[in-house]
């Protein structure tokens, strides 16, 4: 399967999917958004692959929605037309990448900003080189959001935080968004790649049913009372009790062994 704007490769156990417009900081379009969908699509179609890896090439993992494609203000209606040609495609991609049972690991190895920030918001867990930097910066140009940052941000960082980076437009750096909650390492840039195959390693350990169960729960915790919620942790591992790997971790906890997971 040949890509344009992306480059695709496994990587161990790994699917690692790199941005590849660095000459326009790997800015989104309607094709970088439908080959997202297309990688996943792999990914997720391969038992072997236990992990999905986003990244940029170049100094940007993602600098947002590229700008310069949507027109200038001499055709507003053109505007409309890209930006509504846009928006549902990216939606769908950054849709896919938080729903997927895989874990979805943001390498952040530069600028992350507008729909850069919102393409790391739809991934679990995030590692950012510490030279990374972290903004909305729609209002630095009189933009909104449009592929979830309004709603996920406030989830993940608390509104007063979202509301600051939002109306401001100022960029955060990494550790600053690590204590905010949005990036879970940050590490010299000259070891990002290392700290992400030793992450994918860590996952790839477990059970990838046991994985995706977790991913489900964790996606419903924010949306659900707190009875339904836990209601529904009962009912998931009620249901996963009778899974082959569970089963298998209790056998290798009971002898003092390293499981050896299927998937089942």
């Amino acid at each position: 399967m040949s890509f344009e704007q992306i480059i695709v490769e496994r990587r161990g156990a790994a699917l690692w999917i790199t941005l590849n417009r660095p000459a326009a900081l790997n800015s989104l379009t309607p094709t970088l958004g439908r080959e997202l969908g297309r990688a996943l699509d792999l990914a997720e179609a391969d038992p072997a692959i236990r992990a999905v890896v986003l990244t940029g090439a170049g100094r940007a993992f993602c600098a947002g929605a590229d700008l310069i494609g949507i027109g200038s203000a001499a055709d507003g209606q053109a505007i409309a037309a890209r930006i509504a040609a846009l928006l549902p495609v990216i939606g769908r991609a950054f849709d896919r990448l938080e729903a997927s049972r895989l874990p979805v690991i943001a390498a952040v190895n530069g600028l992350a900003l507008a729909g850069g920030l919102e393409l790391v918001l739809c991934c679990d867990l995030v590692i950012a080189a510490d030279s990374a930097q972290f903004g909305d910066a729609h209002a630095n140009y009189g933009l909104l959001p449009g592929g979830g940052g309004s709603i996920r941000l406030p989830r993940k960082i608390g509104p007063t935080r979202a509301k600051y980076l939002m109306m401001t437009g100022t960029f955060a750096s990494a550790e600053e968004m690590r204590a905010a909650g949005l990036v879970n390492t940050v590490v010299p840039g000259d070891g990002l790649m290392e700290a992400t195959r030793d992450l994918v390693a860590a996952l790839a350990d477990k059970s990838a049913l046991g994985l995706a169960r977790m991913k489900e729960l964790v996606a419903a915790a924010t949306d659900l009372p707190l009875a339904e919620g836990l209601a529904r942790e009962i009912e998931v591992i009620t249901a996963y009790a009778g899974s082959a790997d569970m089963r298998e971790g209790l056998d290798a906890f009971r002898e003092k062994r390293k499981p050896r997971f299927t998937g089942r």
